[in-house]
């Protein structure tokens, strides 16, 4: 009779602990990125009254009899579910769409988070201001390049930065050029090019038909800007090869002689440059010409703002118009998320159930993509709780009557003898 006591008591203990679970899942429905638990409930030790015996004779099998000696706790699992996206129109705030955890490091550990509340700190870096933990991923070199072969390290965004400039390396002009126009038509567009020192320079082209398919092409520097002098290369004084000013249109209207080269110098003390030219966009069908030009440089500016793409990729934004690639944030998955361990602050660690993390850019490897100016809500679901609350409020006082009845039981063997 006592066997039912003490199962009732392990029953009383296993409803608190869910109890207990359900109590912080609902302190924690408007938690940043928080996933909510679950109790697992099992079997313990059962007493074994007598075994089984297989089938013998005319007689058939005699299956065992066993009385449960009560309940233990299996587990306390974590709901990897996805929350909803809150959106909060703040470029540090990031939400993870998918599977995939943030990468935070206090300097000396890694730590796994889907908050993504973050800010940037006074040195530049994007961390989480609550805990002061730093965000991880790959910097960019000065060219905008990001290795991710490498050890994830801190992202640094230094606002208010001034970019040295950088002169025009290339040009690519493209557009139309009208197949009907009379031999001698001359097409200009005009084209802005950056010396060393940041200083633009307006640089004229003007195309003039020649004949069926044929169009020559010549630079100028623009006859306002006395800053820089224009020269076209001749072919085989450069590196590239170069098509002596003179354009050929294939009979589909496709350019054939693809590249050119100009030599730029600079009175104003700037370094001269030799930029190639691509010509590859360049087409010849019936209709007005409207060839226009690109090119690459900038002066100098400021980094002003950023962004950051799906893939996690930090773009900065300067003054000057220009971005360029600052950083990459990580995202870390594992083979059984569950298995992690949480650490306080809305972060988890790994375990041996775990696994290593899997470091990674985000949309590779199933580690979902990075949504900005957003926020993951809890998943913690309010009716599902209270329902479970129910359920755990019921079960402890269906033990606590065993524990009753078992009590008055108990009485009436002592009242056996008066």
């Amino acid at each position: 009779m006592l066997r039912s006591m003490f199962s009732a008591i392990s029953g009383l203990r296993g409803h608190q602990i869910m109890m207990d679970v359900i109590g912080n899942n609902i302190a924690n429905v408007n938690t940043v990125g928080f996933k909510s638990g679950r109790v697992n409930f099992q079997d313990i030790m059962s007493q074994t009254l007598h075994g089984a015996n297989a089938p013998q004779g005319n007689l058939g099998s005699i299956n065992p009899a066993q009385i449960g000696l009560g309940i233990t706790v299996a587990g306390i699992g974590v709901l990897q579910t996805q929350g909803n996206l809150q959106a909060t129109g703040k470029t540090t705030d990031m939400a993870i769409q998918g599977d995939g955890f943030f990468v935070e490091s206090d300097g000396t550990s890694q730590y796994y988070t889907r908050d993504g509340a973050f800010d940037i700190a006074l040195d530049g870096s994007l961390g989480n201001p609550a805990s002061g933990m730093k965000v991880q991923g790959w910097q960019a070199d000065a060219a905008g390049k990001i290795d991710i072969t490498q050890p994830v390290t801190n992202i640094t965004i230094p606002i208010g930065q001034r970019t040295t400039a950088m002169a025009t390396s290339s040009m690519t002009i493209g557009g139309n050029l009208d197949a009907g126009a009379a031999d001698g038509t001359i097409v200009p567009t005009t084209t802005t090019v950056f010396d060393s020192l940041g200083v633009a320079h307006q640089v004229k082209i003007n195309f003039t038909k020649t004949g069926a398919n044929s169009w020559s092409w010549a630079a100028a520097s623009d006859p306002a800007d006395t800053g820089i002098a224009v020269a076209q290369v001749a072919a085989g004084a450069g590196v590239l090869p170069v098509n002596n000013g003179v354009l050929s249109f294939s009979t589909s209207g496709i350019e054939t002689a693809s590249t050119g080269l100009l030599s730029f110098t600079f009175p104003d003390g700037a370094t001269a440059t030799t930029p190639s030219v691509d010509f590859t966009q360049m087409t010849q069908f019936s209709g007005q010409g409207q060839p226009t030009g690109q090119t690459d440089g900038f002066t100098s500016g400021t980094l002003v703002t950023f962004s950051v793409g799906n893939s996690g990729e930090v773009s900065g934004v300067y003054t000057n118009g220009s971005t360029q690639v600052l950083g990459q944030i990580a995202l870390a998955n594992f083979l059984n998320s569950a298995g992690l361990l949480r650490s306080g602050q809305n972060n988890f660690a790994p375990t041996s159930a775990s696994g290593s993390a899997n470091i990674g850019i985000a949309g590779t490897g199933g580690r979902g993509t990075v949504t900005t100016g957003a926020l993951e809500m809890s998943n913690v679901d309010l009716a599902t709780q209270f329902t479970s609350m129910i359920t755990a409020e019921r079960g402890f006082q269906a033990n606590s009557r065993v524990i009753t009845t078992s009590d008055e039981m108990l009485q009436e063997l002592v009242n056996l003898k008066r």
